[in-house]
């Protein structure tokens, strides 16, 4: 069995760690970092395979060419806090006006004063959950995806966690808890499951266990991350979840 998910509210900390010896960070005379554990092969092929797909592979909403609000995720992989691989994920506060409660990866909209999507993923997951930077590899991007219900157009960012360092909540009224995956868990297929809509929608999602649900736009990607990784593993998607009432977005 797959360990479960490991859980930090605010005020504590999240301390993921490899297991065993790791080669200690130096910085060179050029200024780059070397040491650490570097990214796996499974990581690296996430954005080697995207490279050679159409688009629409990843999701039929793909950003109008104009008039959409640019954003980045933070879609990081690297050890738990027992040293199993991982993937980096918030819920959303329970008090926001938009997509509260829901489990998400960190990051958000593009600043006027951010270089790129990179730049704005890295940004809002050091506010998000105080992630050290510089322990932070950046493998690659996928393509812009979008989201219709908020106008939003969103760069996956791949990292790993090269040099990985505590973790918690950074802001309150955004993020109600930090959460790291085991990848293992995800790609169980007796974790896995569709959730459906009365309005037609289907898509894959995960029960985190403590009433947390991992399903919608995050969901997806995942879906489609865990298939360029090589490690996914065939599932029975008639498994059916019906969509929680507070996330039923034709509730009155």
């Amino acid at each position: 069995m797959s360990r479960m998910p490991h859980r930090a509210a605010q005020g504590e900390l999240l301390t993921p760690r490899f297991r065993g010896p790791v080669p200690p960070v130096r910085r060179g005379p050029d200024g780059r970092r070397s040491g650490g554990e570097q990214a796996p092969d499974w990581v690296e092929q996430i954005v080697k395979q995207a490279s050679q797909l159409d688009p629409i592979w990843f999701s039929r909403f793909l950003p109008p060419e104009v008039g959409s609000t640019e954003s980045a995720v933070l879609v990081l992989f690297g050890p738990d806090p027992v040293g199993d691989d991982a993937l980096l994920l918030i819920e959303r506060a329970h008090t926001m006006r938009s997509h509260a409660g829901q489990i998400a990866f960190p990051g958000g909209r593009v600043d006027a004063d951010d270089d790129d999507a990179v730049a704005a993923a890295l940004r809002e997951a050091r506010e998000e959950v105080g992630l050290t930077l510089s322990g932070v590899d950046i493998v690659g991007v996928l393509p812009p995806l979008y989201i219709p219900v908020s106008n939003y157009a969103v760069t996956p960012v791949i990292a790993w966690w090269r040099d990985p360092s505590p973790v918690t909540v950074g802001h309150p009224d955004e993020v109600a808890t930090v959460i790291s995956v085991p990848v293992a868990f995800l790609t169980d297929p007796a974790n896995r499951h569709t959730v459906t809509h009365s309005s037609g929608y289907r898509g894959p999602a995960w029960d985190l266990g403590n009433d947390l649900l991992l399903w919608g736009f995050t969901g997806g990607i995942i879906d489609k991350v865990l298939e360029l990784t090589g490690r996914s593993q065939p599932w029975d998607r008639s498994q059916t979840l019906p969509l929680p009432a507070r996330f039923d977005w034709n509730r009155t």
